[in-house]
């Protein structure tokens, strides 16, 4: 695949692409005699993995290592376990941290709510 075809197929710019690669987020990508990146669906697979991680909050460093750990072959696995699970650790502490803020923000709407209506029956109660 192109990386134009790869950009649209992930919603990626074609930049955001480039830069992944050449950060190490996603191992080389294969270039046609021409020069043109031909993403094969490892490289597509990579680029889904990249996406989904970012989507969730990891940063580029930690994904570099992974990476850089991955090409190291199998003596490196549990390593990259070990960086998968603080990864889900946090992203764990930061989702229940998430949901005491949406308790909080949905009280405050309901206390919004419930002074409003207060506020607006006064008002037509006023009119009468």
């Amino acid at each position: 695949m192109t990386i134009s075809e790869v950009s649209e197929k992930y919603g990626l710019s074609a930049d955001t692409l480039r830069y992944y690669e050449k950060a190490g987020l996603i191992p080389q990508v294969r270039r046609k005699e021409s020069g043109i990146r031909d993403y094969s669906e490892a490289d597509c697979g990579w680029v889904e993995f990249i996406k989904c991680m970012r989507g969730a909050g990891l940063s580029i460093e930690t994904l570099v290592e992974y990476v850089s750990l991955y090409q190291k072959g199998k003596r490196t696995e549990r390593k990259r376990r070990n960086l998968l699970v603080a990864e889900r650790d946090r992203l764990k502490a930061k989702m229940e941290e998430m949901a005491k803020t949406l308790e909080r923000l949905n009280y405050k709407i309901k206390v919004y709510d419930t002074k409003i209506l207060s506020c607006e029956k006064d008002l037509l109660a006023r009119k009468e």
